[in-house]
């Protein structure tokens, strides 16, 4: 019996680090299109319609994380 309780927690892990990793992906997804990306789009000098198409696309792939 203890084997068996051995073999169906490393599962149960796996699936809680995919879970974390997807999160965290997530939201570092979102705090690039929020606060690094038009930091560094100011440094460059690039136009604001293009830091806006570049924060959309941050936003769509951390949606679908």
């Amino acid at each position: 019996m203890e084997n068996d309780m051995k073999q169906t927690k490393p599962a149960a892990n796996s699936g809680i680090d995919r879970e974390m990793a997807s999160l965290l992906l997530g939201a570092g997804f979102a705090l690039a299109s929020l606060i690094i990306l038009p930091a560094l789009a100011q440094r460059v000098g690039l136009g604001s319609s293009l830091t806006i198409a570049l924060r959309g696309a941050l936003m769509r792939a951390s949606s679908k994380v």
